[in-house]
């Protein structure tokens, strides 16, 4: 009987190793050629390995194994496909008129099986119910390397602003009906500031630049990253080309993201090559933070939860829905000038969002 090797695939040019996480199929279970066999846990992605071949699989590699890139992990055995259940024969109806033929007794009685006797309850000592230990995953273990790296390795520093939400609340209510119908997804919030990021980028380029070694880098693209959290930790998809892009392109992107990340199908190359990033702490009811940035970008917006306060419009205190924005960037790159004024062009884009919207369009 032959059989087929199950091999850790490459899954990007820097990852070397990663963990199995779970095995989608038991030791002895048939799968069938493209089916999902395991997940591979890296330090930037999770991935879901499929069947190279249809049989029985053979695990060698348990889960919460750390495994490398081309290793045996398994085989798969050459098997038949397991044949369908057949169908239950039914009884033949008594003959019309006449009373049903008795049905065959057994020559022994059949013996009803034993309940199985209830397992016992594991006995912990006190502090076992304390604390429990698991290891990091392999990207907790890099979200973790990169963040402390980055307040190691650069000048951060962060300046803070708010903006009224009325007007892009207001131009979301009277053309979502519209919108939808067309396009076939919602306006959302982020699109707005997707735009308000690259309309700020091209007035203030130094926010698109990174340090490399001792060159500054100047960037003439606008791919802007937007941190989606997930089961597993947070992970930056890129959305590429963002200043040719309608709203309803961006807002296409960001619900294709969603839904990869969600289902743990996000690639290494859906998270390179960001210039700039977008973080949203207010989904989770954050109020202000200061985000950290994500290397080797040179800043990072973070926007935060809506909330009605009261403001001073033209001498009288009135009740706005508004955002703390904060702007965390690279001092060595980013003057303090630069980065207020970026900042405060995003919050003017925001408060007057018509302009964003009528460019965008095609």
């Amino acid at each position: 009987m032959g059989s087929t090797d199950i091999k850790v695939p490459a899954v990007g040019e820097s990852i070397s190793s990663g963990i199995i996480s779970l095995w989608h199929r038991q030791e002895g279970e048939y799968v069938r050629a493209g089916d999902a066999l395991f997940t591979l846990d890296t330090d930037k992605v999770s991935t879901e390995v499929a069947a190279p071949a249809a049989g029985l699989v053979r695990i060698k590699a348990p889960a919460d194994t750390e495994v490398k890139i081309g290793e045996v992990v398994g085989t798969i055995e050459d098997a038949p496909a397991p044949a369908a259940p057949s169908p239950v024969a039914t009884p033949p109806a008594a003959p019309s008129g006449g009373s049903p033929a008795p049905a065959a007794s057994p020559a022994v009685p059949a013996p009803t099986p034993a309940s199985p006797a209830p397992a016992a309850p594991v006995q912990l000592e006190p502090q076992d119910r304390r604390v429990t230990r698991k290891k990091l995953s392999p990207l907790r273990k890099k979200i973790s390397t990169q963040l402390v790296a980055a307040q190691r390795n650069a000048a951060i520093l962060t300046t803070f602003n708010e903006c009224d939400m009325s007007a892009v609340m207001r131009l979301r209510s009277e053309v979502q009906e519209a919108f939808q119908a067309k396009f076939g997804v919602k306006l959302g919030f982020m699109s707005f500031f997707i735009k308000a990021v690259v309309d700020a980028l091209k007035s203030e380029p130094q926010l698109n630049s990174r340090l490399d070694g001792e060159e500054l880098v100047q960037n003439h693209f606008y791919d802007i990253g937007v941190a989606v959290g997930t089961e597993r930790g947070l992970i930056v998809p890129v959305i590429r080309d963002a200043d040719r892009k309608t709203f309803a392109e961006l807002e296409k992107d960001l619900l294709y993201y969603s839904n990869r990340a969600r289902e743990g199908a996000i690639t290494i190359e859906d998270l390179q090559g960001g210039v700039f990033t977008i973080s949203n702490g207010g989904v989770y009811g954050s109020l202000m933070s200061t985000p950290i940035l994500n290397p080797p970008q040179s800043g990072i917006l973070g926007m935060h939860k809506i909330q009605d306060r009261p403001v001073a419009v033209e001498g009288k205190v009135v009740i706005r829905p508004m955002m703390y924005l904060a702007l965390s960037y690279d001092h060595r790159v980013v003057d303090g000038k630069e980065a207020v004024t970026f900042l405060v062009r995003v919050k003017d884009a925001i408060e007057n969002p018509l302009r964003l919207f009528v460019e965008s369009q095609p």
